[in-house]
């Protein structure tokens, strides 16, 4: 027996479970199942699959099959008998191979699947602006570069740099908003380069910029304040960093004390 691509097929493991291969073949799939964790875990899978379908079938459908010797069973055989003839054997009622019936859970699961990725991808952009006035820490963790205070307070322009408009739908991409309005957001920078922020995709995601309290105006007076503390010799620039990259919205209570967004902060 010849596995495509290395693998065994879905029709293959699910003969094998059912015990419809012959005996050299069984033995090939069950030495290939033993050393291919990938067949392995399909193989426990479509098992599992088999346990739920069978429950299923137990509870829902096995009560509405009439039984052989039911009443019509019965009823044909003395129609026979009094018409002179042998009764017919009666005949088991007959399902699918169980590998169909698998396929077929299998395939309405995978339909399920595909209906729940595409309902989470619809309703994903309409909740993306409540969702994102903290980034997600492990796609927006921050990055530094290696820069003094000296060197941070000496810049002339402490303005965020513009982000390129490739690098703006790469990080879209990567919090799934590419279909966003793109004016609703600002690509922001976690670690403000006024503070040694990097140019790189782990310190920038998409912070909008008015439909939430927390948003990117807010945090750009914080990126001032913090930086007129560090150039002011009242905070230490890894301190900075440490603190707007942790939780920039705790940074900003901190330092502004206060539990809300200063009015002066506000679009």
């Amino acid at each position: 027996m010849e596995f495509e691509n290395a693998h065994i097929s879905d029709e293959d493991l699910l003969l094998a479970i059912d015990g419809e291969l012959a005996d050299e073949e069984a033995a090939a799939v069950a030495a290939h199942v033993e050393n291919c964790w990938s067949c392995r875990a399909r193989r426990q899978e479509i098992e599992s699959a088999i346990a739920v379908f069978m429950k299923v079938h137990e509870r829902n459908l096995s009560p509405k099959l009439a039984p052989a010797a039911g009443p019509r069973a019965l009823l044909k055989a003395r129609l026979h008998v009094m018409n002179g003839q042998t009764p017919a054997p009666l005949k088991p009622n007959r399902l699918p191979p169980l590998w169909v019936q698998i396929a077929a859970v299998l395939a309405v699961a995978a339909f399920a699947t595909v209906l729940a990725g595409r309902w989470a991808a619809s309703h994903r952009s309409s909740s993306a602006v409540r969702t994102l006035s903290i980034p997600i820490s492990t796609l927006t963790p921050g990055a530094t570069v290696l820069v003094s205070r000296n060197q941070v307070c000496a810049a002339r322009n402490p303005n965020n740099r513009s982000v390129p408009a490739s690098l703006q739908r790469q990080v879209f991409a990567e919090y799934g908003i590419s279909g966003a309005q793109a004016r609703a957001y600002e690509v922001d920078y976690l670690i403000t380069p006024a503070l040694g922020g990097a140019d790189d995709i782990h310190n920038l995601w998409p912070q909008p910029y008015s439909e939430t309290l927390w948003n990117a105006r807010v945090k750009d007076a914080l990126e001032q304040r913090l930086r007129d503390l560090v150039c002011g010799g009242a905070v230490d620039l890894a301190t900075a960093q440490r603190d707007i990259s942790a939780d920039w919205i705790a940074a900003y209570k901190k330092y502004f004390m206060t539990d809300q967004p200063l009015e002066s902060a506000q679009p």
